[in-house]
């Protein structure tokens, strides 16, 4: 089969806005307009019901990437797709507790509990608060934190037999405290800010202690006995703690974030931020998750944003050389499966999954020994969220000026800025007074860089600063394109990838189909 790569490594905007058309096609009509969660394309494609991680997830994961997106990217969003994710949202909360719950089936009442969609529940109410101003969504969060302060502890964790013999809950307790309730750290906090409400910042910080009391230690070793094997929950967390770290300005606890990004992290990632899905020894070992990728990105921007540059550019390369190579932008080899019974998770199944985010290995969405091919509709929302945070921080007004941190296409108000397209510069064109700084890739020869658009320029602390841009002219960088290899290490394979710059151009695959580059041959 052909290389499936078609997208454009500077344009973050397209893959926005293409998952988000996923993102409100995902609704079963056979189930209330409940959204999927499930999902598969090849050898059986459909859409399927979860009883585990249904309305208590997806709709916390959309709705999180669908309101953000409007919000950074200014993207109008199908409202009758907000208002179908909310109803799902609301309706996992109307059991007997408030907390996300599951049914069984399609007609069953809400009593599936795990602790694992806290996160999500949280996540859905945050954005129905912050973006749609919500007093429902805030009563139910609210409730929610009480019940959580009450019910769990950090020194015993559950009071299950309340859950269970009280409020008739069917609980998962199968989960480490990283694969759980720590989970919940990062909405937690982003309720906080967005509506100051003290019990959700006291929830957040008396996880986060726990968090780096047992698990994130000062060593930034991984232990998945310990952390569980689910290692999007490890990114997750990580990302959270350093969402925590920044609104509370407490350095110690993002120190204790890049000591974990710089050590622990490398035992499931690699250098283009592939994440393997399970750190289980028997896991396949190409099988990646997009939401990984996804944390891993939004940590590195909060680290770089504390005079870490190069946390900057690890993010770059992980969008171009993986991030945005796996959203589904060729939806050809999707049979379209028979329908007899005009099952709604059978229609229209090749349509509804362009723009997702799935599975993949580094080099493509099928990886070696695998037949199935999955997307399952909630790592969509995760990948593009993460995609608008990229695009929140590449270009920033602060008080010390404007500053290029990521070179993507990016128009603000202050600031417009067109990457060249070979990854070979960058043109910023400032809109309002003040410095300019633009971070230069540590693989740039200094000696051949050129500047047009000005000729008074510094380079401070890997940025290019332009004390005195004039309004309205464009200042052009550019570069000669530095060409590299890499060498990722996975369990069972070594895998090259060329790059030039920040972008991988060639990766071995190893015969394998669906890939994203073409290959190297050995």
């Amino acid at each position: 089969m052909p290389t499936l790569l078609n997208v454009n490594t500077s344009d973050i905007r397209s893959a926005i806005e293409l998952g988000c058309k996923t993102m409100s096609s995902v609704f079963n009509t056979d189930d209330n307009d409940i959204p999927f969660f499930a999902s598969e394309v090849l050898p059986n494609p459909q859409l399927s019901f979860s009883s585990v991680h249904g309305e208590s997830h997806v709709p916390g994961r959309h709705l999180n990437a669908l309101l953000t997106a409007e919000d950074v990217v200014g993207i109008t969003i199908d409202e009758e797709a907000i208002q179908k994710h909310s109803n799902a949202a609301f309706f996992s909360y109307s059991g007997s507790t408030p907390l996300p719950l599951n049914r069984d089936d399609l007609n069953g009442p809400l009593v599936n509990f795990n602790e694992h969609n806290i996160r999500e529940g949280f996540h859905a109410l945050f954005a129905l608060v912050k973006y749609r101003s919500s007093d429902r969504a805030a009563e139910i969060a609210e409730a929610s934190i009480a019940f959580l302060l009450e019910l769990w502890k950090p020194e015993n964790g559950w009071d299950w037999d309340t859950l269970q013999s009280e409020f008739g809950l069917r609980a998962s307790k199968d989960h480490t405290f990283i694969t759980g309730i720590a989970r919940a750290i990062g909405p937690l906090a982003k309720y906080y800010t967005a509506t100051q409400h003290g019990p959700a910042l006291e929830l957040a910080t008396i996880l986060a202690s726990k968090a780096t009391d047992e698990f994130f230690l000062p060593d930034g070793t991984y232990d998945r006995k310990k952390f569980g094997t689910h290692t999007h929950s490890t990114t997750c967390v990580m990302s959270s703690l350093a969402q925590l770290a920044d609104i509370t300005s407490d350095l110690s606890l993002l120190k204790r974030v890049k000591t974990f990004y710089d050590n622990g992290l490398w035992e499931i990632r690699d250098e283009i931020g592939w994440v393997i899905e399970s750190s289980n020894d028997n896991s396949p070992p190409d099988r990646g998750e997009c939401n990984n990728t996804g944390d891993i990105v939004e940590t590195a921007l909060i680290i770089g944003r504390y005079g870490y540059p190069e946390y900057f550019q690890d993010a770059e390369r992980i969008i171009r050389g993986h991030l945005l190579p796996a959203q589904l932008r060729d939806n050809s080899f999707i049979p379209e499966p028979a329908n007899p019974s005009s099952k709604d998770g059978l229609h229209d199944v090749a349509r509804r999954h362009l723009g997702a985010f799935g599975f993949p290995a580094p080099y493509g969405h099928r990886p070696l020994g695998l037949e199935r091919i999955s997307f399952n509709m909630d790592i969509v929302g995760g990948a593009v969220a993460s995609l608008c945070e990229v695009l929140r921080e590449s270009a920033i007004a602060i008080e010390r000026g404007h500053i290029v941190n990521m070179m993507f296409d990016r128009q603000t108000e202050f600031l417009h800025v067109k990457a060249a397209s070979n990854n070979s510069g960058v043109t910023a064109t400032p809109l309002k007074s003040g410095p300019l700084w633009i971070r230069l890739p540590t693989w740039v020869d200094r000696t051949k860089l050129k500047i047009k658009g000005t000729t008074k320029f510094q380079v401070i602390n890997g940025y290019i600063l332009i004390a005195e841009p004039t309004l309205g002219e464009p200042v052009q960088v550019s570069y000669p394109v530095s060409e590299s290899e890499l060498v990722l290490n996975h369990r069972t394979r070594e895998v090259r990838a060329r790059l030039r710059g920040d972008t991988v151009v060639s990766m071995e695959n190893f015969g394998a189909e669906l890939t994203f580059y073409p290959p190297i041959n050995r």
